[in-house]
């Protein structure tokens, strides 16, 4: 359904879940509603007439008028005929009201349906959104626990013990240049259970010596 603006010639009916496009005859009331001619001559027979749009009485003889949505060019010259401008003006200001009145409550029934699925909206988005967080916080959080597993001498989060990195080799020394003794780095691998300190001291070796010598 198209929305409706000043210049659409067309009204619809005011019957609930009725909406259709008016032509032909059409039932107006006092309290500014119209109808079909279908709905209008079956509500509108009974006494008293209530009016389906908005529940108000509609007891007075001119509540309810029946007329013609496209009258005849004599119709139309003479409905309005011998009566002073006065008149004519504030009847033509009364039936633009009805008109600009229908067409007020029809773009607000269409923003009203449009909040409410927009809202409808929101709310599924709102779930969603919230269900996509709670995935991705429960992903972080394995994946930090798989990342803390795989790594030596991690802190177990789970049970909350350290665990130990397991021992490196010391790396080899590898040769300094032209200038150095290999057969220096040749007796640390001959024997792992001396330290470097023992080797490379020369003050210590001549105390042994004088030792044994005495």
């Amino acid at each position: 359904m198209t929305a409706m603006s000043l210049c659409d010639d067309t009204l619809l009916c005011n019957f609930p879940k009725c909406r259709t496009k008016l032509n032909g005859f059409a039932w107006v009331t006092a309290c500014s509603h119209v109808f079909c001619d279908q709905h209008g001559s079956g509500e509108f027979s009974r006494s008293p007439a209530i009016c389906p749009a908005c529940s108000s009485a509609l007891s007075g003889k001119l509540d309810i008028v029946r007329t013609e949505l496209s009258p005849s060019e004599e119709y139309k010259a003479m409905v309005l005929a011998g009566l002073r401008p006065d008149i004519v003006l504030d009847i033509s200001a009364r039936a633009l009201a009805f008109w600009s009145y229908q067409v007020m409550e029809e773009y607000k029934r269409k923003y009203s349906e449009v909040s409410e699925r927009l809202m409808e909206r929101n709310r599924q988005y709102q779930k969603l959104q919230g269900l996509y967080d709670s995935l991705r916080l429960r992903n972080m959080v394995v994946g930090a626990g798989e990342r803390d597993t795989s790594q030596p001498g991690h802190h177990d989060f789970h049970t909350g013990v350290a665990r130990q990195a397991t021992p490196q080799r010391s790396p080899q020394f590898l040769s300094m240049g032209p200038d150095v003794d290999s057969r220096f780095f040749s007796c640390l691998e001959a024997d792992g259970a001396k330290t470097f300190f023992q080797f490379s001291s020369p003050a210590r070796e001549k105390g042994q010596l004088f030792i044994k010598k005495h």
